[in-house]
């Protein structure tokens, strides 16, 4: 009995605590399999890499918009001709009766990415991607391959265009990245590392990026920013939404090794739609113009200026003759909103012009003196005027066929950049006496690199303009011409 009475309180012990523990497994079970009904049973359901669940409990699903957007981005493949540096024979007797000899050219391969915008073969890609290429092929995500030809490019934004001879291509629609949201899950499609057809998701870490990578005349940097993974051979493929629509053309990287480190940046469709336009219709960019010399609007000019509200972006300036003194704006006014969307930057207020062309009205919100108002201004061109402005006037201006000067020719003459007159015309150089060979180095102080910034850079000036170059017998040269 004594026995009895000492097993018995042990033996109910034991029975309860294995029915408590039986019972808080079965709640653990539950709550993991509500939890993640996904991996509940491994063998049956397998890891999905093309969908997230969300906090609200939404399925974001990549395959709707990778399927129909694959197809629309090609390879990019260039060959150039390089002239080698010379070399010489390591012998000064033989240098000294030889000269330096002269490499024979070598031929450079490159390669990127494409993004198709119409079925009868047009396609968008990076500046960069095609420029100086000799040949261009295109490979596309069925393997057909054709010679492409260039339309035509734009280093302020370092797009371009070029064109297949092929019809009913698949192409990827523009969509409004100015709809993008930070935070918002897109796609980058293109072919880093010669890997066709790669896919990768990230989200929008930002917008209106300046990153200062751009060294052409007036460049116009509003990079999208996101962490989707973008690698050498990406520049120029599509950045997409997940309806498959085209936001973006990607572009560069942030990376200290060459490759992805976290962040890269597209061309926001916004701008890169009318670009695409401009050079398909006129063989080159239409670029408006406000007329003025923007800042951002810091604590401290704020202060200045005796601005209350931090918005906006601060005229520093006004250009003589332009749109913006046509109505009368000032410095010291704060451009808030243009046709209705804010601008907080520079970045952003020289992307929302960038969208019109000279002669476009647009409705401008103003900050003057704490209040607010409203104009309406009509954008002129590069010259001041409203007509459409193409290269092929300035260069009958000039009288001159231009080519830029290779490295070797830089080395022996002891310049960084240069535009060699290459054929005379009738003209403004031959007028003051220009010869053919000489080499154009500064026009109005400002370094001349290749014949589309120098005709840009001229199609902003009118009177008298002073050019700077140097002959191949190193003879210095200045010559004053008026437009």
């Amino acid at each position: 009995m004594k026995t009895n009475r000492i097993l018995a309180p042990i033996f109910y012990s034991i029975i309860g605590g294995l029915v408590v523990f039986a019972f808080t497994h079965f709640l653990a079970k539950e709550q993991v399999q509500s939890h993640m009904p996904e991996f509940a049973n491994h063998d049956s359901v397998p890891f999905s890499l093309a969908s997230f669940t969300t906090s609200t409990g939404e399925i974001t699903d990549f395959t709707y918009a990778a399927e129909r957007t694959v197809h629309g981005v090609v390879h990019v493949k260039t060959k150039s001709m390089r002239s080698q540096p010379e070399y010489s024979f390591g012998n000064p007797f033989y240098d000294f009766f030889f000269g330096p000899q002269q490499r024979e050219p070598q031929p450079i391969s490159g390669s990127g990415s494409g993004i198709i915008i119409s079925k009868d073969g047009y396609i968008l890609t990076n500046n960069h991607v095609v420029d100086k290429a000799d040949n261009i092929e295109v490979v596309l995500n069925d393997r057909r391959t054709f010679d492409a030809k260039l339309v035509g490019h734009d280093p302020s934004t370092d797009l371009a265009v070029i064109k297949v001879d092929a019809d009913n291509l698949p192409f990827i629609p523009f969509g409004n990245s100015e709809m993008l949201k930070v935070g918002e899950w897109v796609l980058a499609i293109g072919n880093p590392f010669n890997l066709n057809s790669t896919i990768t998701a990230g989200i929008v870490s930002a917008k209106a990026r300046n990153i200062n990578i751009l060294s052409a005349t007036y460049a116009i940097e509003s990079f999208i920013q996101t962490d989707a993974a973008v690698n050498p051979g990406n520049s120029g493929g599509a950045l997409v939404n997940l309806k498959g629509e085209l936001v973006g053309v990607n572009t560069a990287i942030a990376s200290q090794t060459g490759n992805f480190a976290g962040y890269s940046f597209a061309v926001p469709s916004s701008i890169a739609q009318k670009v695409a336009m401009d050079i398909i219709e006129f063989g080159e960019v239409q670029r408006a113009i406000l007329g003025v010399q923007i800042a951002e609007l810091t604590s401290k000019l704020a202060e200045e200026y005796k601005i209350k509200d931090l918005t906006g972006v601060l005229i520093a300036g006004v250009t003589e003759g332009g749109a913006a003194e046509d109505i009368g704006l000032k410095e010291g006014d704060v451009i808030l909103e243009v046709n209705g969307v804010p601008v907080n930057s520079p970045n952003q207020l020289q992307e929302q012009i960038s969208k019109y062309r000279p002669k476009d009205k647009v409705e401008i919100l103003v900050n003057r003196n704490n209040k607010r108002k409203h104009y309406e201004v009509t954008l002129r061109n590069m010259r001041g005027g409203f007509e459409v402005v193409k290269s092929s006037e300035v260069v009958n201006v000039l009288g001159a066929e231009l080519k830029a000067i290779d490295a070797n020719m830089q080395r022996r003459l002891g310049i960084r950049n240069g535009l060699q007159v290459v054929e005379l015309k009738d003209g403004k150089l031959k007028e003051q006496g220009v010869k053919e060979g000489f080499i154009i180095t500064r026009v109005n102080r400002t370094n001349v690199t290749t014949p589309e910034e120098l005709y840009q850079l001229l199609s902003t000036l009118s009177g008298g303009v002073l050019i700077e170059g140097i002959y191949p017998n190193g003879l210095v040269a200045y010559y004053a011409i008026g437009l």
